[in-house]
């Protein structure tokens, strides 16, 4: 049996169901590669089916008002992210659907991972967008590097070519990739349980029991804390836009009161300054005589 077979027998008992995995409209598949981004599914899926009755388009997307868009947004956090996405969507209501993986990576704000996937979902192409998850299936499956980097992509993309098969339901073998990632090729693998064992070349170094993840592989947060502050900026950041979303107007000097209740004014307000300077920076705020609000 091959492995593809294997794998996609496991998917059919084992697969998460989810509404993106039931369509190959492009703005869909689009919706969910962006939502995705640093959120958990099970977080994502109640906000993909609430966004789509609110945008079901490109062009619904595309002529919304931008405080609208952010408020639908609210909630995901990386709110960047949904400024990124409308200006998608105007880009495509006035130039047209992009046809090839090429013509989508022209687009600003799409990359090679989401370029891969469209053309995977949506255009039924035999790719393996690679993330973290399908690095490491890929990588361990073909390669037999226990723990795959960055700097393997290329090889494993390349492999990948070789190895998807040339018919069939090929769009739906990086999916069930995807889930064999989640349940069983984690970081620390369950290989006895795994489909994939007797075609894994990463299996048996595994199942020894002898394998531990390189040091450089445990990574210190890039995140921006703030000295003497409970949490990441992106928290205080979301907080500010939250605060605004609701009052509509809010003075930039009575922003760190409500976002912190340790704030520590003046120590504190250069700190919040620079996060509103961002948002403004971002696109995510405007200011008019020290007042803040959302975009039009």
């Amino acid at each position: 049996m091959k492995w593809s077979t294997s794998l996609l027998s496991w998917y059919r008992r084992n697969g998460r169901d989810l509404p993106w995995r039931h369509t190959r409209d492009p703005y869909r598949i689009l919706l969910s590669e962006v939502m995705l981004q640093q959120t958990q599914v099970t977080r994502v899926v109640d906000f993909y089916k609430a966004w789509l009755k609110q945008f079901p388009s490109f062009k619904a997307l595309a002529t919304a008002k931008t405080s609208d868009v952010l408020k639908a947004w609210a909630g995901l956090g990386y709110n960047r992210r949904a400024l990124a996405l409308q200006n998608i969507a105007k880009h495509i209501t006035a130039n047209g659907l992009p046809k090839t993986r090429e013509e989508w990576l022209t687009l600003k704000g799409i990359g090679p991972y989401t370029a891969d996937a469209i053309a995977c979902f949506s255009l039924h192409e035999r790719r393996w967008p690679i993330d973290t998850n399908l690095r490491r299936v890929g990588g361990r499956l073909w390669l037999g590097i226990l723990y795959p980097e960055l700097k393997d992509d290329e090889r494993i993309r390349e492999r990948a070519l070789i190895e998807l098969p040339k018919k069939g339901d090929v769009h739906e073998i990086p999916q069930a990739a995807f889930d064999l990632a989640v349940a069983i090729c984690a970081k620390t693998p369950q290989c006895a349980i795994c489909p994939l064992q007797k075609h894994c070349l990463s299996a048996k170094s595994f199942l020894k029991g002898d394998v531990s993840a390189p040091k450089r592989m445990t990574k210190a947060s890039n995140e921006t804390i703030h000295p003497g502050k409970k949490y990441p900026d992106r928290i205080y950041r979301g907080r500010i836009l939250a605060h605004i979303r609701i009052q509509k107007r809010a003075k930039r000097l009575a922003i760190g009161n409500v976002i912190d209740q340790h704030f520590d004014s003046p120590k504190d307000q250069l700190w919040v300054d620079a996060m509103i300077d961002r948002l403004i920076k971002d696109g995510l705020l405007i200011e008019t005589n020290k007042t803040l609000r959302l975009p039009d």
